[in-house]
């Protein structure tokens, strides 16, 4: 069965050779780009569009259509390659809508050469938006899955472009433009209206037929076969369907993208927010803006501040800005700072290095002035600093009374009201990062679910940022409570029923630490003590791994047996690697690098040096988890300049019954359904 995507869900594919299918109900302009393993394109050469349909396993349309279809080939793709992103934007200059609020909300479908459908993504909450990115799929652990987006942009493919890293997005912008203007009068015209059962699927699979005997008629001229273009699969494919518009020969030539103004929103007809299969769509919530503030302050910070469909997605989006806005406030700082140090070094060098100089006063003299020019470059830049950290400060204030329970941290009064929820959130938070220049500001760290890594709470010896050092046991009591804390999150998070957490304990030396989880009945079983309860749970879970795995590859995820749990599942591991056998370190490992992509996930709570015996063996293991320490560590860096950010983990308040009562929340839930 196809999976019906929603924004931000993922789905895996178990093939590599695909066809994207586009249904827009007017001319759209379909592209494609490359990204790296963070997600930027290197240059034009790995954007794909109408005026370079082809790159190596990726095919795109030649001209603006109402329907496309798109190929792809995921192992012809270079090893650079870790993301393919489907780009759909209205045609410039046509006489058609010029925002995607204006016409049908667009379909998109991936789907085999055989025509089976894989997933599928129907993009609402578009408004002023003139490109968007549909849906993306995405290289992780070695295996490819798809990703609905919908992420759409006022400013058109330029602004689009520039938002992925192309450094000239308005050149390539104005070519993809122009190529498709020439192909305007062949675009192909709006599909016949939906069936009543409303599946719009069927009828982008198949072209209108002219009379009996004749080959596909492109709609909107009526008799007029079609031209039949080579395929790059061969002769494949569902039969009457249309093939992609030109064979996959050659690679693109090498161009270079930027970026234009964003285009006006031009108005159009009636908007049809529905659903094609539901009819139940609304037209999205305006984004709360700030009030207009008195001249020379800024405009007072408000929650929910930023683009997304929902509260929550602005919520998400509004932190993530915070996040890097500190970042590279904190790189101009520190950069200035360089500069101070540098230009004082070479003043104090040019003076010293003529002897007359050091002789009487002279030396004293541009001595002090090369200090005062240093502190006052100093001072200048903390100025500054000093005002953008006031305005996160004072927008952090607004946002963290806002967030919803999965973003909150514990001592947020939104726990003392909390509610099972009905949906998966987007992210969930799992501490605060921070600089040393600004302690007192804290941005929330939010993960995106489902999780796409394991988690390793250090609970090794090191010393602590103050210089400091924690007892051992101390240590491990700490770490024990941050697990705990994050899977009481994690459950809580989840709807009822669809997260479960395994905990294996060999010695028992966790039962105190595990009380909140034991006592209020979440666990999925008892924790597993000895080496027995390890391999009993881990032979489960791997089982489980290998039956998803085939049932995916296999097309039939919806026939697993009955006694698989298709929940989440998390499996907390204490005092690794104690009680462990060397089969039970190799389930492990398979479960750490296998689990996420299927719904099973590690949380390590060990030791390293505990495991140093293993040598070697063990260090992908450590590489595949990310790294959470219970005590204050800047161990974490930041994507664009690399700084060094201190991580806390967001832990209960001493003395706080809320997790107890969160707990219970959620026990009850899971009552209810059975």
């Amino acid at each position: 069965m196809a999976a019906e995507l929603v924004r931000g869900q993922n789905h895996p594919l178990s093939q590599v050779r695909l066809e994207i299918r586009v249904a827009a109900g007017k001319p759209v302009v379909a592209a494609a780009t490359l990204g790296d393993e963070h997600g930027r394109i290197q240059g034009v050469e790995w954007v794909a569009h109408p005026g370079t349909p082809t790159l190596p396993g990726l095919e795109v349309s030649k001209q603006a259509a109402a329907d496309h279809r798109l190929a792809v080939d995921l192992g012809a793709m270079p090893g650079a390659v870790h993301r393919v992103s489907v780009l759909l934007a209205l045609p410039l200059g046509a006489d058609g809508p010029a925002r995607f609020g204006a016409v049908a909300a667009p379909f998109v479908a991936v789907t085999g050469l055989d025509g089976t459908e894989v997933a599928s993504y129907t993009i609402t909450g578009l408004d002023a938006e003139s490109a968007v990115v549909a849906l993306e799929l995405y290289r992780r652990q070695g295996a490819w899955k798809v990703r609905a987006v919908g992420q759409g942009y006022a400013g058109g493919l330029a602004e689009l472009l520039t938002d992925q890293g192309l450094p000239q997005a308005a050149h390539l912008a104005g070519t993809i433009n122009e190529a498709v203007a020439h192909g305007l009068a062949r675009s192909v015209a709006a599909p016949p209206p939906r069936t009543p059962d409303g599946d719009r699927t069927r009828q982008t699979a198949t072209p209108a037929l002219g009379p009996e005997g004749s080959g596909p008629t492109t709609q909107g001229a009526p008799g007029a076969v079609a031209p039949q273009p080579t395929s790059p699969y061969g002769t494949q494919g569902t039969p009457g369907a249309v093939a992609p518009q030109s064979g996959f020969t050659g690679s693109a030539a090498p161009a270079d993208p930027a970026a234009t103004q964003p285009a006006a929103p031009a108005s159009g007809g009636p908007v049809d927010y529905s659903h094609p299969r539901r009819q139940t769509g609304a037209p999205p919530q305006p984004a709360p803006t700030a009030p207009p503030a008195p001249p020379g302050e800024h405009a007072r910070p408000v929650a929910g501040d930023a683009t997304g469909w929902s509260m929550e997605e602005r919520l998400y989006n509004q932190v993530w800005g915070m996040f890097e806005d500190l970042a590279r406030t904190m790189a101009a700082y520190r950069s200035a700072v360089d500069f101070a140090d540098s230009r004082m070094e070479k003043e104090l060098d040019q003076a010293l290095s003529d002897p007359r100089s050091r002789i009487g006063g002279q030396g004293d003299a541009a001595r002090e002035a090369a200090q005062a020019k240093h502190a006052q470059l100093v001072d200048q830049a903390r100025a500054a600093l000093d005002r953008d950290l006031a305005q996160l400060a004072a927008e952090s204030d607004v946002v963290e009374p806002a967030l919803p329970p999965a973003f909150a941290g514990w001592d947020n009064p939104v726990w003392h009201g909390y509610r099972v929820p009905m949906e998966i959130p987007m992210a969930v938070r799992l501490g605060d990062l921070h600089l040393p220049e600004s302690p007192e500001l804290r941005v929330p760290m939010l993960v995106r679910l489902p999780l796409e890594r394991g988690l390793w709470i250090d609970s090794g010896g090191a010393e602590s940022l103050d210089g400091s050092f924690t007892d051992s046991h101390e240590l491990r009591r700490l770490a024990l409570d941050t697990a705990v804390a994050h899977a009481a999150r994690l459950l809580a998070v989840y709807p009822a029923g669809e997260f479960a957490v395994h905990v294996i304990d060999p010695a028992g030396s966790a039962a105190q630490a595990l009380v909140p989880l034991v006592h209020t009945g979440v666990l999925a079983a008892p924790p597993a003590v000895g080496a027995a309860g390890v391999t009993d749970v881990l032979t489960r879970l791997t089982q489980r791994v290998d039956l998803v795995q085939m049932a995916v590859r296999g097309g039939a995820a919806d026939s697993l047996p009955p006694g698989v749990d298709t929940a989440e599942q998390l499996l907390i591991v204490n005092d690794f690697p104690h009680g462990f056998d060397d089969r039970a370190v190799a389930q492990l490992r398979y479960l750490a690098d296998e689990g996420p992509s299927v719904g099973v996930h590690l949380m390590m709570v060990a030791d390293r040096e505990d495991a140093a015996g293993y040598g070697p063996l063990l260090d992908p293991l450590w590489r595949s988890l990310m790294r959470l320490t219970p005590l204050p560590d800047d161990h974490l860096a930041d994507p664009w300049v690399g700084h060094a950010w201190t991580y806390e983990p967001s832990l209960v308040p001493p003395g706080s019954q809320v997790l107890r009562q969160v707990l219970t929340e959620v026990a009850t839930a899971r009552t209810k359904l059975r």
